[in-house]
């Protein structure tokens, strides 16, 4: 049995289209949708809106909470999110002036999908680092 034969016999229809249809389309999809993946799916956005869920926070928090994030990373990542909907950038009356970040609306949408990212990884971390870990060593038993 072919993959897609195999993928065909395991999914139900959806509505009354042919799911050899609904593969197709949702095969075309991945045109549309991998430019929002890839300004949302990067290391540095799925944390910096974890960190925004829970409350506005100034650059500089923003940083101690992401370890290892350099200021360039955080300010174009920051920048990056603005532009593109998912948090606000806040002019604070304080001198010196101060900048706070708050999670939009739209951005608090990726809460749910995120949070399931986050136990998936606590969840399945190790294994993956035992897979890594294997195949390193098989890959050095290889040279």
């Amino acid at each position: 049995m072919s993959e897609e034969s195999s993928i065909l016999a395991r999914s139900r229809p959806i509505s009354n289209r042919p799911v050899k249809r609904v593969i197709d389309e949702a095969l075309v999809d991945v045109r549309a949708t991998r430019p929002i993946l890839e300004q949302i799916g990067n290391k540095w956005s799925v944390l910096i809106l974890t960190v925004l869920c829970t409350r506005p926070s100034r650059f500089n928090e923003i940083m101690r909470r992401l370890d290892g994030i350099t200021h360039k990373a955080l300010a174009e990542a920051l920048k990056r999110l603005e532009r593109n909907g998912l948090i606000e950038r806040h002019v604070l009356p304080t001198a010196p002036v101060g900048v706070e970040y708050t999670i939009t609306p739209l951005g608090h949408s990726l809460r749910e999908p995120f949070a399931a990212l986050y136990d998936w990884a606590l969840c399945h971390g190790p294994t993956m680092e035992r897979a890594q870990e294997a195949y390193d060593r098989a890959r050095d038993g290889q040279n």
